[in-house]
């Protein structure tokens, strides 16, 4: 069945949504929405675009270099490097990039010259490239590959061939889209098929024997607009079909969507089902990256199948011998022909994962399917890694701060951290907690009631040791870790957001999020360590002074953070100031950087007479979209669904900037399509149900929950700024809103701690350490000696 989206003055008083056979409204067209992402970029801001294949490969490239130089630049298959940029004439004369008017589409690029315009794009699970050209006037078109190991091989058959010097499995092959009259000519050096403009543009195709390539030519000659149209119709679908949201903000529809959309690119069939860690450069899967980003990539979007694909492949690569100290883990990195497990947080992810991905799908069959790998994750850490107190150990470098001192003499597992933690981090004790409560669900689920039972009384212990090994009378926030010897390192970081579910106290909670959020939150996101502690690094990269992964998790902001930060803050009943940040990130995403995508990092500190950070890092990083994602519909939206207890969590939470949306999101085996407006002070919510029946916790403001039971269709409407608040089930039953005297009190606790909160406040220090010596190698080996 499919279903339409009415505007959001109708849907606000309308009991139903009209079946999709009815007439549309054309600003619904799902065949614009992708035309209408379309971004101009001015030709001094020459910003990176990348598009994937969904497979195995990715091509980058700036909208207005004339050759992008990066070293990960042009088209990569399988983590290798084929060539570098191509280069257009028209007439014998080079397409000047710089004098182009570039607009980034979220399936092509467009540049329009003042000769001609040309369409880059690429299609799903094929080994082709289109570079379509359009000549508004001349007689000739040519195009020429460029890379420092690529060569030209042969013409034969209106097919150019070349050859990579480095890897001779692949043979790369040119010929015109459609048919036309061709000839090689050389220029600068370059070999350039030249056709005549009837060719409209070119294919490029990759494949290991030169008749497979002039295949696959023919292939796309015959069916690259059918090609073309079902890749353009999949991605419609990911912000039409199972997610829809617009909003009369501009902005924020715009940088979800395109979040959305980017997001979508990185996950691939590598190896198996997966999730790029982000492009350039880590176009592979990383567990620990992977799993963290799965609920923002694939739940909240609605791609249970996807999900459920990527859960069941990277199972199979977990380490099953039970010699290894490495027994029960996921893979750290899978890449072709590589697998490392020297991680201690990817187990748990991957555990909480599917524990995520049955709460949003319904789909208890895959709980036998994997109960085993389940299982050997935690059993694994039991025979391994936990402590007499229950504390999962871990080496020094084996969470996600996991930079290490580069020695070409030394392996990798004995390089020294730059920013160690070990043995017993924060972060990690919290995520074993959950992995062990997950895991006690499943065996519950089963009936496994030895393995639930052992496990729930770890868990208790866990608990009950980190409260007091964590926590110190005057300091007012976490210690990042334990050491070896048991002391705690007090260094102000982030990871204690993600352990502030072992506290129940709201007092003590929302204290410690407002000391984080002031010691580390920038405007623009979350350093990873406070700029009062002596071994900040203010910029990323910044090689006059020290190696760049001495500054990596040593203060360079890492936006992934952002989601847990603002998180805390909403979970607070903090949504303007939350709102803040991540109206600052729908802006980065739209106006800095890769077109409609989050980098990995930021700079901690503006550099000077600056206003704004540089971003550094990959410029497409999987886990900051996803976690703005998951943020937005998980906690500003507020769903958070429980399919194996049927019921449905709506607890919104809307910032003062937040007018109006409207939205659908795929749950269960059904949807939740709704409608938020702000008239005049006084808030609507609506809520309507397709194909669900379900219990719904609705729960706004201080207001006690209210529960209901919806069937298939059934409407809910909720009115929290009337003089008697309420709530209305299909235009018949309204119940009240009743106050809740314990969640008022924790509220008022909540705005008297968080009265006056702001931003961290950027400061470079004159003392600096890590600006006060330039002959950062003699730092290095300054460290490694006190480290010994």
């Amino acid at each position: 069945m499919k279903y339409c989206f009415l505007p959001l003055s109708l849907l606000l008083s309308l009991s139903a949504c009209q079946p999709a056979d009815k007439k549309k409204l054309p600003e619904q067209d799902a065949a614009q929405l992708l035309l209408e992402l379309g971004m101009t970029i001015p030709p001094g801001e020459n910003r990176e675009y990348a598009f994937t294949d969904k497979q195995d490969a990715y091509f980058y490239g700036r909208t207005h270099a004339p050759v992008n130089e990066d070293w990960f630049s042009g088209w990569n298959v399988r983590t290798r490097r084929v060539f570098r940029d191509y280069s257009l004439l028209v007439d014998g004369k080079p397409l000047d990039r710089q004098q182009a008017a570039a607009t980034v589409f979220p399936h092509l690029i467009r540049r329009e010259y003042i000769n001609a315009v040309e369409e880059f794009a690429m299609f799903d699970f094929q080994r082709v490239l289109s570079v379509g050209l359009k000549a508004k006037e001349g007689q000739a078109m040519a195009i020429s590959l460029i890379g420092e190991h690529i060569r030209f091989a042969k013409y034969e058959d209106a097919v150019a061939f070349f050859r990579h010097s480095e890897h001779p499995d692949m043979v790369l092959g040119i010929t015109p889209r459609y048919s036309a009259g061709t000839e090689m000519i050389d220029l600068d050096s370059l070999a350039y098929l030249q056709a005549d403009t009837g060719a409209r543009g070119f294919f490029i195709a990759l494949d290991s024997t030169e008749a497979a390539v002039s295949g696959l030519l023919a292939k796309a000659r015959k069916n690259h607009e059918a090609w073309l149209g079902q890749r353009q119709r999949r991605m419609e679908g990911l912000i039409t079909e199972n997610n829809y949201f617009e909003s009369g903000d501009s902005q924020l529809t715009r940088a979800i969507r395109w979040n959305i959309l980017t997001m979508d690119q990185l996950i691939t069939r590598q190896t198996g089902y997966g999730i790029y860690a982000g492009l350039p450069w880590f176009n592979d899967y990383w567990g620990r990256d992977l799993f963290i980003s799965l609920p923002g990539a694939c739940l909240v979007t609605g791609q249970f199948e996807v999900a459920r694909h990527i859960l069941r492949d990277f199972a199979r690569y977990q380490n099953t011998d039970e010699r290894s100290p490495n027994y029960g883990r996921v893979p750290n990195r899978l890449r072709p022909g590589e697998i490392i497990y020297n991680t201690a947080d990817g187990s748990p992810r991957f555990v909480a994962a599917l524990k995520d991905y049955v709460d949003y799908s319904g789909d208890t069959a895959i709980i036998r399917e994997l109960y085993p790998a389940v299982r050997r994750a935690t059993e694994g850490v039991l025979k391994y890694w936990v402590d007499e107190k229950g504390y999962l150990a871990h080496d020094a470098a084996d969470t996600w701060m996991d930079a290490r001192i580069d020695r070409p003499d030394v392996p990798t597992e004995e390089k020294l951290p730059w920013s160690p933690r070990g043995n017993r981090a924060n972060d990690i004790q919290a995520l074993w907690h959950e992995q062990l409560l997950a895991s006690v669900f499943f065996a519950n689920h089963l009936g496994r009631k030895e393995d639930a039972g052992r496990w729930i009384a770890i868990a208790k212990k866990l608990r009950i040791n980190f409260i007091r090994d964590f926590l110190a009378e005057g300091k007012p926030f976490l210690a990042d870790r334990l050491r070896e010897d048991g002391s705690p390192d007090f260094s102000l970081r982030p990871n204690q957001l993600f352990a502030l579910d072992f506290i129940k106290n709201d007092s003590l909670r929302f204290v410690i999020t407002r000391k984080v959020w002031e010691g580390l939150v920038y405007p623009w996101g979350v350093a990873s360590l406070s700029q009062e502690d002596p071994e900040f690094h203010p910029y990323h990269e910044n090689p006059e002074y020290y190696h760049k992964d001495a500054a990596y998790h040593n203060g360079t902001v890492w936006l992934w953070n952002n989601g847990v930060a603002m998180q805390r803050l909403l979970e607070a009943g903090q949504a303007n100031t939350a709102y803040g940040l991540f109206g600052n990130m729908s802006r980065m995403a739209l106006e800095m950087g890769a077109v409609g995508s989050l980098s990995e990092n930021t700079d901690a500190l503006p550099r000077p007479g600056a206003d704004w950070p540089r971003l550094s890092g990959t410029f497409l990083q999987a886990w900051s979209n996803a976690e703005y994602l998951r943020v937005w519909y998980e906690y500003f939206l507020g769903i958070r669904p429980e399919a194996t207890g049927q019921a449905i969590n709506l607890q919104p939470r809307m910032p003062d900037a937040v007018s109006d949306f409207r939205f659908k999101e795929r749950i269960f085996n059904g949807f939740v399509e709704g409608a938020y407006k702000k008239t005049g002070g006084k808030r609507t919510f609506r809520y309507v149900f397709t194909g669900l029946e379900s219990f719904v916790l609705f729960q706004v403001d201080a207001f006690a929950s209210r529960v209901l039971r919806i069937k298939a269709g059934d409407v809910l409407i909720a009115f929290p700024d009337e003089a008697e608040p309420y709530v209305e089930l299909n235009g018949k039953e309204r119940l009240p809103l009743e106050k809740d005297a314990k969640r008022e009190a924790t509220a008022e606790m909540a705005n008297n701690i968080f009265e006056g909160l702001h931003f961290a406040l950027p400061e470079l220090r004159p003392d600096l350490g890590a600006l006060s010596e330039k002959d950062w190698l003699k730092k290095k080996r300054e460290r490694e000696a006190a480290i010994r």
